[in-house]
């Protein structure tokens, strides 16, 4: 948990209700975290969903995890303390966004469960929904896709003694232990991985008011 380093602070509380954001709008506000290794399909995933609810009419947000390392996160590298503050920044960000009502839909390796657990925290403790999927996915298959060439990159890192640090590689991935769903990339298609994520926002009530 970060350091509150500021100090004579006060939280200012406003008027408008979040029951009342939800009536306005038609719907409630709460996260969608998708954790799974690079290549699992996790932003591709994401992209379609925001889409089809926006055709819904309902508001939601994609919050993906290279989008935000170019912006709010750019100072931040990829060792264990830097992932973990990522993920701490990022999850107050979806909270905020969740807060004011709207769906937001994350797309993040988030490879290590205490930092999964500890946004799980944050949002319990608002009373906000954090609905937690794992995009799972063999790490020889996610290898076999590679859009990026980041796998082959990292093997040839470690084949000549030097590493990079890179999740699923030289680094650890740790599945969640009790998410919400579970959807193999390998064996559905995007279109019904959507159909599934609609159908559990659906039954998690964030669709309607």
């Amino acid at each position: 948990m970060a350091e509150q380093k500021a100090t004579n602070i006060t939280w200012h509380e406003g008027n408008v209700t979040r029951e009342e954001r939800a009536k306005g709008l038609g719907q409630k506000g709460g996260t969608l975290w998708m954790t799974g290794l690079s290549a699992s399909g996790k932003s591709t995933i994401a992209v379609a969903l925001e889409q089809v609810l926006l055709q819904r009419g309902k508001h939601a947000y994609r919050l993906d995890g290279d989008n935000i390392r170019m912006g709010l996160n750019k100072n931040l590298g990829f060792t264990a303390e830097d992932r973990a503050e990522n993920i701490r920044r990022i999850g107050e960000v979806a909270k905020l966004f969740a807060d004011a009502g709207m769906i937001a839909v994350t797309s993040f390796i988030s490879p290590y469960r205490k930092d999964r657990d500890a946004v799980r925290a944050l949002h319990d403790a608002a009373k906000i929904p954090f609905i937690e999927v794992h995009i799972d996915i063999p790490v020889e298959e996610a290898e076999k896709r590679d859009p990026k060439g980041l796998y082959k990159k990292a093997r040839a890192a470690v084949a000549a003694g030097k590493g990079m640090g890179f999740t699923g590689v030289d680094d650890p991935y740790e599945a969640p232990e009790k998410a919400e769903l579970a959807i193999r990339t390998d064996k559905v298609s995007i279109a019904d991985a959507v159909l599934q994520l609609i159908d559990l926002l659906e039954k998690h009530g964030l669709l309607k008011a």
